[in-house]
């Protein structure tokens, strides 16, 4: 099945109650246990791959390449959207699409509000000309995503009315407003803001996305689908997970050094870790 956006698959998780995840890519591994979950559990899946990751990989084209072959190896059937996270410019995102990306974010949220729905704007004048889907945010995810780190509490909870111009304004496909998660582990309990969140979706109408999806307890993730979260992005947790399995390998066997015999377990820990998200999200079966 070729890539598509993340337009219909995220309409769709809205309307009828469930959430779509947004994995993120580190390497070869990780597309392969992302690919073979979705497939297995019949989910439709996002790819994300944030501009270090890519870079880390080889460029763009690189991870599109590797996705694309994936998809025709393992004869997938489910829909896969490749998206660029946090992109940081309106260069990047045209980078991204013109490498043939399906979906991209802009993130803009740094800027004053006037500019951030000015650079938006331009971006999904771009992308959906192209097909191509279209995220954006306002206000700051807390915690580290590649080089960008915020520790600002006040600027992680979005303003509602602010929400609704830069949606209003910019067309966007579906939306980020910072509601108090955080990029990486959670220092004490994660504190959302759910009361903004139901006023985000009233006042804007388009499906949510929740960043930093690692560490917050199911419930929390059960009441953010049903006030409107349709996209749920997990990577920390992929990566704590995997990281585990391969320690263990190397800890049991001092010898070892054929990297099939650690990457492997460590991608199966991934596989593991997704067609968990997939279920607790309720996207399973639903391709």
């Amino acid at each position: 099945m070729p890539l598509v956006s993340m337009k219909e698959m995220l309409e769709k998780g809205k309307e009828n109650h469930y959430a779509v995840g947004q994995f993120n890519l580190n390497n070869l591994e990780y597309t392969q246990a992302i690919l073979q979950a979705a497939e297995e559990e019949k989910s439709p899946v996002i790819l994300g791959v944030s501009e270090g990751a890519a870079r880390y990989m080889g460029g763009f084209k690189v991870v599109v390449a590797m996705v694309e072959a994936l998809i025709e190896e393992y004869g997938i059937t489910v829909p896969v959207a490749i998206h660029l996270d946090h992109g940081s410019s309106y260069e990047a995102c045209a980078k991204a699409i013109h490498a043939g990306f399906t979906s991209v974010m802009i993130d803009a949220s740094a800027l004053p509000l006037d500019e951030n729905i000015a650079v938006t704007k331009k971006v999904v004048e771009l992308a959906h000309f192209h097909g191509v889907s279209v995220e954006a945010e306002l206000g700051r995810v807390g915690g580290q995503e590649d080089d960008l780190i915020v520790d600002d509490a006040e600027a992680m909870y979005a303003i509602p009315e602010e929400c609704d111009r830069l949606v209003r304004e910019t067309g966007v496909d579906c939306f980020a407003p910072a509601l108090g998660s955080v990029h990486g582990p959670y220092k004490g309990e994660p504190n959302l803001g759910f009361d903004r969140m139901e006023e985000v979706m009233k006042l804007t109408g388009v499906p949510l996305v929740l960043h930093g999806g690692t560490g917050i307890p199911t419930k929390d993730i059960q009441r953010a689908i049903s006030l409107g979260t349709a996209k749920i992005n997990v990577n920390t947790e992929n990566q704590i997970n995997q990281t585990k399995a391969i320690r263990e390998v190397l800890n049991n066997d001092l010898d070892v050094y054929d990297p099939r015999k650690y990457l492997g377990p460590g991608r199966d820990a991934i596989k593991e870790t997704v067609i968990g998200k997939m279920r607790e999200f309720g996207s399973s079966q639903k391709a």
